[in-house]
């Protein structure tokens, strides 16, 4: 093919370019946009250079190139790598896919060299390669999006590391707990989600190049050398199966969307707390939004929208999952939904994590209003319980007992702490004088001292811990 053929063929609308030998007439133009992916996959245009060079070098290997022309191939890539850079440089041609678009500027500039460059592979196998190569490095970037809200969490506990809150059950309050101590069942769900990051990453990390079109090469390329060039851990075992794998995306938004789900149960407690009816937390205006219409409002705009975007990450979970349900062996082109799913799917959850670690860091805690909250409704009932079990009453009994108790101090107006000894004497003989140190918030919390407990002396222990895990 002569230099510029490959540009000429793909935007005059006739079916040539990658694939025109076997057509005569020219392609609809309706169809051409509608088939075409280069609006969005160019965003592999870094990786598909960076394989097409392995792939080079694994031709010279096999002989299919000689260096002369291995040499001319690697060089004109890197030239079109390089001039990425131009901001117009993709709008220049209307090419069906980042992987064509490549082909025709090497055709360009090296002219028929530039079409052995396809030997021994088919896009099928290409874009499989690119996809992983893009993912595997967008896995990277997320991971530290995740440290980053998980540092912003400990910064927050430290910063607050005296304030008390209601801890509920149901959304009914049920044992006070220590604000850093709520910060750090976020950060667990979060190690949990960067523990799935690296496990996907492994599976990520497997290289289809080389697979063809669906049988694999007859070319003798040294598929483990290109690997290694690529920086994979491992080489694709089937043909079939590494053209039309879409698991390792599928897993991937499954991975965003458990991030997602937590990032959505975050911002829900801190829309909570900022309301007016709880009034713990009130968000910085950096990250707050004002009425067009009421002047007195502040809404917590940043954490709504993280809560909802999360909707739409499961979507791109079950859009992909039903795209691939029903797929034969072994690529189709209904694959090509693959791609905007897993762009928006790292796009959206990036910049919801940098969102919230952002909220994170502009929060003020009303420490009195959620200390007097976590002394209000009988919080303490269970270590009242917990006080007759250790007098030696049996764990219903006493249960069962302190309901009793709770139910007279309702009817009388007070808290626990509030009623007589003679009055609790009246409901269990076992009670005395120190019940009332017991029914303290200070010993309520400091009781829960087992590992996991929200004792602040265990708090201040895990919180060192999680420091250093990170």
């Amino acid at each position: 093919m002569r230099p510029g053929a490959a540009e000429k063929n793909m935007s005059n609308g006739k079916n040539e370019g990658l694939w025109g030998g076997r057509f005569t007439g020219q392609i609809d133009p309706g169809f051409a946009d509608f088939n075409r992916s280069f609006g969005f996959d160019q965003r592999l245009f870094e990786a598909d250079v960076r394989a097409s060079i392995a792939h080079c070098d694994g031709l010279l290997g096999a002989g299919v190139l000689t260096p002369d022309e291995a040499s001319q191939i690697k060089n004109a890539l890197n030239q079109i790598l390089e001039r990425n850079r131009n901001a117009d440089y993709f709008d220049q041609v209307k090419a069906e896919d980042v992987h064509s678009f490549v082909e025709a500027r090497l055709v360009e500039m090296i002219g028929d060299t530039g079409g052995k460059l396809h030997s021994g592979r088919s896009r099928n196998d290409q874009v499989a390669t690119d996809l992983r190569l893009w993912l595997r490095e967008q896995i990277d970037r997320l991971g530290a999006s995740v440290t980053s809200v998980q540092t912003a969490l400990l910064d927050f506990a430290d910063a607050n590391c005296d304030a008390v809150l209601p801890g509920y059950t149901h959304l009914q309050r049920a044992q006070p707990i220590l604000l850093a101590h709520w910060c750090l069942a976020y950060f667990e769900m979060f190690a949990r989600d960067r523990e799935r990051l690296a496990e996907t990453r492994k599976h990520v990390n497997v290289m289809p190049l080389g697979s063809a079109a669906l049988a694999g090469t007859s070319f003798a390329i040294n598929r483990d050398e290109v690997a290694r060039a690529l920086g994979f851990a491992a080489v694709s075992q089937n043909s079939l199966d590494a053209v039309s794998d879409r698991d390792f995306g599928i897993e991937f938004i499954s991975t965003a969307s458990l991030i997602m789900m937590h990032l959505s149960r975050l911002a829900e407690d801190i829309i909570l707390y900022a309301t007016t009816e709880f009034g713990f937390f009130e968000l910085g205006d950096a990250v707050a939004t004002g009425s067009s219409l009421m002047p007195q409002k502040k809404n917590p705009d940043s954490m709504e929208l993280v809560r909802g975007k999360a909707g739409r990450i499961f979507g791109h979970l079950i859009g992909m999952l039903t795209v691939m349900k029903g797929l034969p062996l072994a690529y189709n082109k209904d694959m090509q939904e693959d791609k905007e799913a897993l762009f928006d799917t790292v796009d959206t959850t990036r910049a919801c994590l940098e969102v919230t670690a952002t909220v994170l860091r502009n929060i003020r805690v009303n420490e009195e209003k959620a200390r007097a909250a976590a002394t209000r409704g009988f919080l303490n009932a269970t270590e009242l319980a917990d006080y007759l079990v250790r007098k030696g009453l049996p764990f219903r009994e006493a249960h069962e007992t302190v309901g009793r108790i709770v139910t007279h101090a309702i009817n009388h107006g007070f808290e626990l702490e509030g009623l007589s000894l003679d009055e609790l004497k009246l409901f269990s003989p076992l009670i005395e004088q120190d019940v009332f140190e017991s029914l303290s918030l200070d010993r309520t919390l400091a009781t829960k001292s087992q590992i996991g407990g929200t004792a602040p002396e265990r708090v201040v222990a895990e919180l060192k811990q999680a420091g250093k895990r990170l």
